[in-house]
């Protein structure tokens, strides 16, 4: 059901550019932040934790990253925190409207290779292909942790 729900809310929310292809996996190649990446093509790995702060604020460390235009990343990522929190990387609209999305429906789930979710003391990768330049956003939008300062930027450069 949450699947069904997710996917009725991506279609409503998609745009033109992303309606090109079906969600369960022809949208990848239209995202302006680049592709899914392959580990044997990755040039680099970048470690990020996720964790909350003594003061309230939620973060990611580091915040913000500088990779190639055609670079494949491995983001190597870890919750070194005591909630579930989400490494999600996109454009800032669109960010900005999934954080929206996720207030209304925060148990939602998501399957999708520029995204993951991970419960406290748990690690996983996103490998990603960044195939244009500009500055994107990475994201915790669990509800309430974009606002306590989890999101940062990921400028891309020509080659």
């Amino acid at each position: 059901m949450k699947a069904a729900i997710f996917g009725l809310l991506v279609t409503a929310l998609a745009t033109p550019a992303l309606a090109s292809g079906n969600h369960a996996g022809g949208h990848g190649e239209a995202m302006a932040v680049g592709e899914p990446g392959k580990k044997a093509n990755a040039t680099q790995t970048i470690r990020v934790t996720m964790k909350e702060t003594e003061d309230g604020k939620m973060i990611f460390t580091p915040s913000t990253f500088k990779v190639r235009k055609g670079q494949t990343v491995v983001f190597a990522i870890k919750n070194a925190g005591e909630l579930d929190h989400e490494f999600v990387l996109d454009q800032e609209d669109k960010i900005i409207e999934h954080k929206a999305a996720m207030e209304k429906f925060p148990e939602m789930e998501h399957d999708d290779p520029n995204a993951i979710r991970l419960a406290a003391g748990k690690s996983g990768e996103i490998i990603w292909k960044f195939t244009n330049d500009g500055t994107f956003k990475i994201a915790c939008l669990v509800p309430g942790h974009y606002d306590a300062g989890m999101h940062g930027d990921v400028t891309v450069a020509g080659k």
